[in-house]
């Protein structure tokens, strides 16, 4: 793989969750959140990006999200669990994804805010039409899914180095 490989990121938050007597980390989703899953995975698939690797939190909400958004996919990437997606500042995200095979050309990541839309935010140096301007306004909402395209090494990504080519919310 040459320094100018394009790749591709897609971060999907999580979808609705309920709020529950249990842990954090054990929350289920909501009726939305089942409804607005599969609806997430169907958008993606029309994109016609298929992840070569999925990194996933463990958390069950994200679990469950994308039990429902994978199956509407034309074929299921290689799925990793990752504990350290949860609760992840900005740096920890980053270094994790420094951390991806170069063999991987997209990639996804489904996780939680604050991270996944300070990570969105942080990689997109630039972005097409109005796409940046809308994604912070619109704070990320649950299932939210963002595309940043970028050239490279997965150990060179940094801030700034990407291309938000696609945002998409299930409220449109």
């Amino acid at each position: 793989m040459s320094a100018d490989t394009p790749r591709r990121i897609v971060l999907l938050r999580h979808a609705k969750a309920e709020w529950s007597e249990t842990s954090d980390h054990e929350r289920p989703l909501a009726e939305r959140g089942r409804r607005d899953a599969p609806v997430a995975g169907r958008w993606l698939a029309g994109t016609g990006i298929i992840p070569d690797l999925t990194l996933c939190s463990t958390s069950l909400r994200t679990r469950e999200t994308w039990k429902l958004a994978v199956h509407e996919l034309p074929q299921r990437p290689r799925t990793v669990y990752e504990e350290r997606i949860y609760e992840a500042s900005l740096g920890e995200l980053i270094a994790l994804l420094n951390e991806t095979p170069d063999d991987v050309n997209d990639l996804m990541l489904i996780g939680h805010n604050p991270g996944v839309h300070a990570l969105a935010d942080a990689l997109s140096g630039e972005a097409e039409a109005d796409l940046l301007p809308r994604m912070n306004r619109s704070g990320f909402p649950t299932s939210a899914l963002a595309v940043v395209a970028f050239d490279g090494s997965w150990k060179a990504l940094e801030h700034g180095v990407g291309r938000l080519i696609a945002y998409w919310t299930p409220q449109g």
